[in-house]
């Protein structure tokens, strides 16, 4: 019972967010699910309704105990700082701009970059992932930078495929991803490296 209202709540807020404006790619990012998952969710509609087919195999992913508090983000941050500096001296590169995805990278780029005294950027992907993605002006040019990548949970790695090419297109020297969740089974992306705090992976047969 506790599984289905769990199922049910996550129904209702895909369906707000859908209602809002947001397309299922946006929606899919909001809630850090897939959008094979989303789709199979606004079928539910209204909690009497079945959803269409068998539900596809995901794991939903939430960090709001962390988010609500800057002094939590923070101390998550200090983690991923810690292995920046740890695949730094392993793989003997440099890092001159700690790059944060729009929206959830951003906090946790923000404090590594005070950490570390690196350079910070924000980088904001394209709508629907169609187009290039923009690097926002008021934050530190990526051009010949070596930079670090950051966002919070990577899904599929559609969104730091498409962040990858755009900042590499910049002129940026892209030498790692850091987030804190994975749900992918992928080490690298692009060829750069990912490293995560946790690895979530659904077993299937």
């Amino acid at each position: 019972m506790t599984e289905m209202k769990s199922i049910d709540s996550i129904a209702t807020r895909a369906l707000e967010l859908k209602q809002s404006g947001m397309n299922n790619k946006e929606i899919a990012r909001e809630l850090h699910l897939s959008e094979n998952t989303i789709s199979w969710l606004l079928t539910k509609g209204v909690k009497s309704k079945k959803p269409e087919g068998d539900a596809p195999v995901d794991v939903k992913i939430g960090w709001t105990s962390v988010g609500v508090y800057g002094s939590r983000i923070s101390l998550m941050s200090s983690i991923l700082a810690d292995i920046l500096m740890e695949e730094a001296g392993k793989k003997k590169f440099e890092v001159d701009t700690v790059v944060g995805v729009a929206i959830n990278g951003i906090p946790l780029a923000t404090h590594i970059s005070e950490e570390l005294d690196l350079e910070f950027g924000v980088y904001r992907p394209p709508y629907n992932m169609e187009g290039p993605g923009a690097m926002s002006s008021n934050y530190a040019s990526i051009k010949g930078k070596k930079i670090v990548m950051v966002d919070d949970v990577i899904g599929t790695g559609e969104t730091m495929i498409h962040t990858i090419k755009d900042l590499k297109s910049q002129g940026a020297k892209p030498q790692l991803i850091l987030t804190i969740v994975n749900k992918t089974d992928m080490k690298e992306i692009e060829g750069v490296p990912v490293r995560a705090l946790v690895r979530a992976l659904s077993l299937a047969d």
